[in-house]
């Protein structure tokens, strides 16, 4: 006899997941060498694309049961999204894992602690920018106050998953807002930003060094009010609807002729927002919109090489010095196809070496909130990026992404470099190049 949840669960998958998108599959099985769960299990079929796949269409069918192996194997999926550039047939894997975790997140019971939470991120924090400015100043009272010192001097965090405590320990300080110090140039070209939630929060200091880098390169930049979160850690969590919520706030925010571009500096916001076209595809009035919004998206450093930025590094001078290193964002190489951008950026910059890292493609484990919720196997992922880190030995690695950033400090912490390296976002690194060859 079927199950109540049983008969949700596949009524659920079959409202939710595209039955065409999972007949595209072949079972060729070329996704299995790019997906890191799979390599990190022993190649355990389950946690594959071609696997989890299979499990989405065997719900659909019935034929398998809904127990907690079949929810982890989902729940373990990083959303990397290198199985889609592996992919022959051109399966549209994240478009099945959204809507597989739809289909979850509608039909599971949830317990009163897990909608409190569920409401408070996805309908509270990352609903409201002024919101998340609110909780990020507890964080910059936290770290002003004494109390981050005290905490870590009683040994507190001890009391706390091992996870956790690393995740205290790469916090970025929160600054407040400064003055810009970079010489502006005259203006040829007009950009809007989007100014994302932890960027524009946690991470507000690189995000005034990309305004300041922007108008050095003569681009005078727009900042739209109204903006929100991206939607990604809605979209990625079963909150689909709430996330296009969040989209068509900053589809009407953005939505003006003035500007070519809209440039953003988070590798899986800027994923996410070249994709509102797609995920409003169905919505007449602002279907135009969406996909108009989706074409002017672009990665920072994709636009840094449009306004000339390597030009500029090529004209300055500096003996060759430190390795510098480039750790892949995996949205924004395998959804928006940037790699080479800023790479050639780091290959121009006077005073380093810029040396490729050992699978720099792959997945360093953060994935969102990924390295949150599944602790023991985003450090197995990140476990075997630092192997290559320590091979190579940089000075910097550079990110594109604040959760990589975040992720790849935690690994350098847990291998006791701390003295010998650090992990900077690609404008970070980039500002201190140019203002140095300023003054």
């Amino acid at each position: 006899m079927v199950s109540e949840l049983q008969q949700r669960m596949q009524e659920s998958f079959q409202e939710n997941v595209s039955e065409e998108y999972l007949m595209d599959c072949m079972r060729c099985g070329f996704c299995l060498p790019a997906c890191p769960t799979y390599l990190a299990t022993n190649q355990d079929e389950t946690h594959s694309p071609r696997g989890r796949i299979s499990l989405m269409k065997a719900m659909r069918d019935g034929d398998v049961v809904w127990d907690g192996s079949v929810e982890e194997a989902f729940d373990m999926c990083l959303g990397c999204r290198a199985c889609e550039p592996a992919c022959p047939a051109g399966v549209q894997y994240g478009v099945l894992i959204e809507e597989t975790r739809v289909a979850v997140q509608q039909a599971k019971p949830q317990g009163g602690v897990e909608k409190m939470v569920r409401k408070a991120a996805f309908d509270g924090v990352f609903a409201d920018q002024k919101k998340m400015a609110s909780t990020v100043k507890l964080v910059q009272f936290y770290q002003r106050s004494g109390l981050q010192a005290t905490t870590r001097k009683i040994g507190f965090l001890n009391l706390f998953p091992p996870f956790m405590k690393e995740m205290e320990g790469v916090l970025p300080k929160v600054e407040s807002k400064k003055k810009r110090t970079m010489l502006e140039k005259p203006k040829t070209t007009q950009v809007a930003f989007f100014t994302g939630c932890l960027m524009d929060t946690l991470f507000q200091e690189t995000n005034r060094k990309t305004i300041e880098l922007l108008e050095w390169l003569g681009a005078e930049v727009i900042l739209p009010k109204e903006q929100q979160c991206c939607g990604a850690l809605h979209g990625h969590s079963g909150e689909l609807e709430k996330g296009m919520r969040n989209a068509k706030a900053n589809i009407d925010a953005f939505d003006s002729d003035d500007y070519a571009f809209i440039v953003n500096n988070a590798g899986g916001c800027g994923a996410f927002l070249s994709e509102y076209g797609k995920h409003l595809q169905s919505e007449p009035q602002y279907r135009k919109k969406a996909e108009r919004f989706s074409r002017k998206t672009i990665d920072i450093s994709s636009l840094f090489v449009r306004l000339g930025m390597n030009l500029q590094l090529k004209a300055m001078t500096a003996e060759e010095g430190a390795i510098v290193t480039y750790q892949d964002s995996c949205h924004l190489r395998n959804v928006n196809k940037v790699f080479l951008e800023p790479r050639s950026l780091l290959q121009d910059a006077p005073g380093f070496e810029y040396k490729e890292l050992i699978d720099a493609g792959s997945c360093c484990g953060s994935a969102g909130i990924y390295n949150l919720l599944q602790p023991e196997m985003a450090k197995k992922i990140l476990d075997l990026k630092m192997k290559g880190v320590k091979e190579l030995q940089p000075a910097k690695i550079i990110t594109s992404n604040p959760g990589c950033l975040m992720q790849m400090q935690v690994g350098i912490q847990q291998e006791g470099l701390e003295k010998e390296m650090q992990a900077v976002h690609i404008v970070d690194f980039l500002h201190e190049v140019v203002q140095k060859n300023q003054n």
